[in-house]
């Protein structure tokens, strides 16, 4: 991807994660330019794919998420036709926030929601152990996080 941005690109993009829903008035003060020329400037952003969605921050206890967890996964094979596979099943699961697929003692990395500790030991159990190809499977809870939706800009300059 080309990662040729300007200072009125890198404005935009920094407008939008905080504020995805700022007007386009809004993001034409912060830019300096018209609002024909921003509008213009952030379709450019999102044709590109250097800005790929807006998203909602939903609060998980108003949805009925009573528990987060890590679910750390060891591989038993690592052909590309297993992994392709298990992460496809992994993905799928309602319940999984976000997976990553990481190097060191653990092979997959699973972020997961559930209603309550019931939930979770019924997950790992019935859905994510019982998958073939899994070694070990470690769940730790996550007590606390600060997430930020914001993403560095980094630029040659």
């Amino acid at each position: 991807m080309e990662t040729d941005l300007d200072r009125i690109d890198i404005a935009l993009i920094r407008a939008l994660q905080k504020d995805g829903r700022a007007s386009n008035k809004e993001l034409a003060d912060v830019a300096g330019l018209a609002p024909s020329s921003t509008h213009g400037r952030v379709r450019r952003l999102f044709e590109r794919g250097v800005v790929r969605g807006v998203h909602a921050d939903v609060d998980p206890a108003a949805v009925g998420v009573g528990l987060e967890a890590f679910i750390f996964l060891r591989l038993a094979s690592h052909s590309r036709e297993a992994v392709g596979t298990l992460w496809q099943d992994l993905c799928a699961l309602p319940e999984v926030r976000a997976a990553y697929y990481v190097g060191g003692d653990d092979d997959i990395l699973l972020h997961v929601l559930a209603r309550d500790a019931r939930h979770l030991r019924d997950l790992v159990l019935d859905r994510i152990s019982s998958q073939s190809g899994i070694a070990r499977v470690r769940t730790e809870l996550l007590f606390q996080q600060h997430h930020t939706m914001e993403m560095p800009v980094f630029t040659d300059s």
